[in-house]
């Protein structure tokens, strides 16, 4: 996994104004859900046993020890859009997103297999 730069150097910053902790990063998760079968979560949080830390240009990515495989590859950019600002994943392992942006189908699954129903998805 790597952080383009403009990420890495939103995620410095940002964990610099959290200065009460020198382990804290953002830690990266994937969870069943969402409207395209798995969704992302990010928290400023510590690394837990087994995840993986990465640190680039004074920044670190914490990747959850259950959520490896599914984010092998990953590239976390940052976008300064006005109605659509954040961190953003560009994940291989796709094959599909949802509009949203934060769900994804990953490409070694059955079209929909995870997928919530209509009613419970992202509003896209």
């Amino acid at each position: 996994m790597t952080l383009t730069p403009i990420a890495a150097r939103r995620l410095a910053d940002m964990l610099a104004q959290k200065a009460d902790s020198a382990i804290l990063g953002l830690r990266l998760a994937v969870r069943r859900g969402g409207c395209a079968g798995w969704q992302y979560e990010m928290e400023v949080a510590e690394p837990e046993v087994g995840d993986q830390v990465i640190e680039q240009d004074g920044a670190r990515l914490i990747v959850a020890a259950d959520s490896l495989e599914r984010l092998k590859g990953c590239q976390i950019d940052y976008s300064d859009d006005l109605s659509d600002a954040g961190f953003k994943v560009i994940n291989p392992n796709a094959s599909r997103s949802c509009g949203c942006g934060t769900s994804f189908e990953a490409t070694d699954e059955k079209a929909g297999a995870h997928a919530l129903p209509e009613s419970e998805d992202c509003g896209d």
